[in-house]
């Protein structure tokens, strides 16, 4: 007979009892621990972690009530409220019993006892307990990763009076629920606007997701937010919960909304306005509570241009409406954000101090940092990483590559003419076609990515893989 872990307390008066079912439980489970005073049992669960309790409902002779077995589950439930607590109880004892398990016992087992009985209950029990076990586990998983997820990997950097308006926006709509609209050019940091919101908000401790809109195909659009159940589509091999679901009691983050074809934006619409969702292939609606901040970096002319984007669903989002200004348009925080980053990448590459040179911090100011702040960063990271001093000068920025002249798409494939014949280098024509598409499209990585024949996804790769 197989023998399964587990921990059973069995609490009776009745030394019979206690003496029957440790011979009966012992064949079945790892350790049995009996106790004829119910006073003990508190004592007992500080010392062991039981899977189930036996407990008998009358400790005194002739008592038959059942008051003694509601105050001693009462107490084993206070202190652990997952216990599994099967009752013991005499003869015409099951009304007694069946009122206890409202109080909360698992389940009863009548005197005298049938031996499949008692093994069948206390099976059910323990696995009840590691079920409950499993689902706190994995609770306390998941506040611990919401918290993370959530946790900004970069602070919000910047004292100019366009940010100082942007943090104030983020104070007042951030402890209310209302739905968010970001706007601001690529690089802003749109992102780590949206997950200030969720840190301040009354759902930090609950889920955070982020969708990318401008990375999901068509095709996929309803399953990915949707969700879908099995056989829906051809590859549709299990349910899945999609994103609005997921983000439940949470806050999901939907970066670049703009990149949404007209008709998917009346599908997230209704959605929006029902509060429910409808995965792809089911007929029950199922109801949810999310709170939607998202994200674009249309202008706001395309964004009001209602053969681009619906008007009913442009005032679904922006309750509130948060417009994040491009480097170039607060210039004084250039060279705090430009320092931030060096004291990073020295630390993270081990260089040393590092300081920037009085004319590299004219060149950065300067700059008109069309990628804005990603580009600045990268632009650090870089020279970081090349320059062998501990001063780092305009040369070591490069920063003549990124003000070159807007290149028509059709050149962002290097022709014959304009490779130099000892330079055949794949990766170095990947990353100079990269970096052109990129400068031609002023760091819109959406037409970047589209000029080149990539996914965004794909781009963001390439570009940290080549430094970019």
């Amino acid at each position: 007979m197989e023998k399964h872990d587990g921990t059973i307390l069995i609490v009776d008066d009745d030394l019979d009892i206690l003496t029957a079912g440790k011979l009966l439980l012992k064949r079945h489970y790892n350790k049995i621990v009996t106790c004829d005073d119910p006073a003990q049992v508190e004592s007992l669960m500080a010392q062991h972690e039981f899977d189930a309790i036996m407990l008998d409902m009358n400790f005194s002779p002739g008592e038959s009530s059942g008051k003694q077995g509601f105050i001693w589950l009462k107490r084993i439930l206070e202190i652990d409220p997952m216990a599994i607590v099967v009752l013991i109880t005499a003869h015409g004892g099951v009304d007694v019993a069946v009122e206890a398990m409202k109080i909360g016992a698992t389940d009863f087992i009548a005197k005298p006892w049938q031996n499949e009985k008692v093994v069948a209950t206390l099976s059910a029990g323990v696995k009840l307990r590691r079920s409950r076990n499993e689902a706190q586990r994995l609770k306390s998983t998941n506040r611990a990763l919401a918290a993370e997820v959530g946790r900004s990997r970069q602070p919000m950097l910047g004292d100019s009076a366009a940010m100082q308006q942007v943090v104030s926006m983020i104070a007042r709509a951030a402890p209310t629920d209302a739905n968010v609209l970001i706007l601001g050019e690529h690089g802003t940091g749109k992102e780590l606007v949206a997950r200030a919101i969720y840190q301040q908000s009354r759902r930090a401790g609950n889920t955070f997701l982020t969708v990318d809109l401008g990375a999901v195909s068509e095709s996929l659009f309803e399953s990915e937010l949707f969700g879908h159940v099995k056989g829906a589509f051809t590859d549709a091999r299990e349910d899945r919960v999609g994103r609005l679901q997921a983000a439940n009691g949470g806050t999901l983050f939907l970066d670049e909304i703009g990149n949404i074809p007209l008709h998917l934006q009346a599908k997230l619409l209704s959605v929006l306005e029902q509060r429910q969702v409808t995965p792809v292939g089911a007929n029950r609606a199922i109801d949810f509570d999310v709170r939607v901040i998202a994200a674009t970096n249309l202008p706001a002319q395309e964004l009001h241009n209602e053969t681009r984007f619906r008007q009913d669903l442009l005032f679904r989002l922006n309750t509130v409406e948060i417009a994040l200004p491009p480097l170039r348009k607060r210039q004084e925080d250039i060279t705090t954000i430009a320092r931030h980053y060096l004291e990073l990448y020295s630390r993270k590459y081990s260089h040393g101090d590092r300081e920037f040179s009085p004319e590299a911090i004219a060149a950065l100011s300067n700059h008109t940092w069309p990628g804005n702040v990603r580009a600045l960063r990268h632009a650090v990271e870089r020279a970081v990483i090349l320059t062998n001093g501990p001063l780092i000068t305009p040369a070591d920025l490069q920063l003549s590559a990124a003000t070159e002249s807007i290149t028509p798409v059709a050149s962002y494939a290097p022709t014959p003419s304009n490779i130099p014949d000892e330079d055949l280098n794949l990766s170095r024509l990947e990353k100079q076609t990269i970096q052109q598409a990129l400068t031609g499209h002023q760091y819109n990585i959406s037409r970047a990515a589209k000029a080149l024949g990539l996914t965004r996804a794909a781009l963001y790769r390439r570009m940290e893989k080549y430094e970019i």
